[in-house]
C-alpha cells in the first residue's frame, strides 16, 4: 500500500508472485480491484518459483523508467521517498548509478526498531559516498531496500546475476566498480525483520548463499585494482571462509580457501582454516549459538 501512497506518482508499477503456493495471487487481485491506481501496474505471476534474481529481471526488462527500485512486499516506503530520491538524483552528474539513504528497522508485530545508520554506523564514521568500492567488498553498510537505482546501470550489468541466491552483494560489487554511489540523508524505508528471512538462513547448511557469496568474491577478484581493494577483498574471503568452517559448510570453505591461495594470501588464520576444514569437526551448533547471542538471531 505505501507504493500507492506516494507523493510522486509518475512511476510504473510491477508485481511479480515468484510461484507462491498460498493465496498470495488472489490476494494480489483482490487488492488491485478495490485500490486502483492513478499510475500503470503490470503483474507478473509466476507459475515456478525461479528465485529473486530471475523474479527481478523478469520485470526489469519491462520498465521503461529512468530509475529503479526494488522493493520487497515486506518493506514500507515513506510517503515521500520516491519524491525524495528522484529529486537528488536530479542533482547528481551521470556518473552517480545509485542513491541510498537511512532506513529503520521494525518487527514482525510492526514495533519499530533501531535505525541503520544512526545507532550502528554514523556516530563511528562518515557513511561512505562517491567510489564505494573497496568499502563494499570490507562490509555491509547499505541499506537494500533504500536503494534507488539509475537504470542504465541495471542495463549495463544485464540486470540481476541469476546464477545466485541473493542480489545485492554483487550488485553493489559489480555496480561499484563503474558508478558512484550518494547517501541520501534522510529515512525513506521501514524495513521488516522476517524471521525466515534469507539474510537469517545465510549459514546454514542447506541454503546456496555462501556459494553465491563465493561467486561474488571470485568476480571481485578480477575487478579489485588497486592495494587497498585487494586488502579489503582478501579481508572480505577470509571472515566468510571462517564463517563456512564455523557453519560446518567445509566444501565453501575449501573453495574460500583456493582462492585465498590464488590471492597469494596466507596468514595464522588462513593455516588454521585450512586444518579446520581438513578435520572437518562439526561446529555449526556453537555458531548458531554465537550468531544468537552476538545478533539475536
Amino acid at each position: 500500500m505505501s507504493v500507492w501512497e506516494q507523493t510522486y506518482q509518475n512511476m510504473e508499477v510491477f508485481i511479480v508472485d515468484d510461484g507462491s503456493q498460498d493465496n498470495s495471487v488472489q490476494v494480489i487481485q483482490q487488492f488491485l480491484r478495490d485500490n486502483p491506481a492513478d499510475f500503470p501496474v503490470t503483474t507478473l505471476f509466476l507459475r515456478q518459483n525461479v528465485g529473486n534474481c530471475t523474479a527481478f529481471n523478469r520485470a526489469w526488462c519491462m520498465a521503461g523508467g529512468k530509475y529503479i527500485i526494488d522493493l520487497a512486499t515486506d518493506d514500507i516506503m515513506l510517503h515521500d521517498r520516491v519524491e525524495k530520491q528522484v529529486s537528488f538524483f536530479e542533482t547528481l552528474p551521470e556518473d552517480f548509478g545509485v542513491v541510498f539513504t537511512e532506513s529503520r528497522y521494525m518487527s514482525e508485530q510492526d514495533r519499530l526498531l533501531d535505525y541503520h545508520f544512526a545507532d550502528r554506523y554514523r556516530h563511528i564514521q562518515p557513511v561512505p559516498e562517491g567510489d564505494v568500492y573497496r568499502d563494499v567488498l570490507s562490509r555491509y553498510f547499505i541499506s537494500s531496500p533504500t536503494m534507488m537505482i539509475r537504470n542504465q546501470v541495471l542495463q549495463q550489468l544485464g540486470g540481476y546475476d541469476e546464477n545466485l541466491a541473493y542480489e545485492d552483494f554483487d550488485f553493489w560489487v559489480r555496480s561499484a566498480r563503474y558508478y558512484k554511489y550518494a547517501y541520501l540523508d534522510a529515512c525513506t524505508t521501514l524495513v521488516r525483520e522476517v524471521r525466515h528471512s534469507m539474510s537469517r538462513k545465510l549459514y546454514h547448511k542447506s541454503d546456496r548463499q555462501l556459494f553465491s557469496t563465493y561467486l561474488v568474491c571470485k568476480k571481485a577478484s578480477r575487478l579489485t585494482n588497486t592495494f587497498d581493494e585487494r586488502k579489503a577483498l582478501n579481508q572480505r574471503v577470509q571472515y566468510e571462509a571462517r564463517h563456512a568452517v564455523f557453519a560446518g559448510k567445509f566444501r565453501e570453505a575449501s573453495r574460500f580457501l583456493e582462492l585465498l591461495h590464488d590471492l597469494k594470501v596466507r596468514t595464522f588464520t588462513t593455516i588454521f582454516l585450512k586444518i579446520m576444514t581438513y578435520l572437518q569437526l562439526d561446529l555449526s551448533a556453537f555458531h548458531r549459538w554465537y550468531l544468537s547471542k552476538r545478533y539475536g538471531k
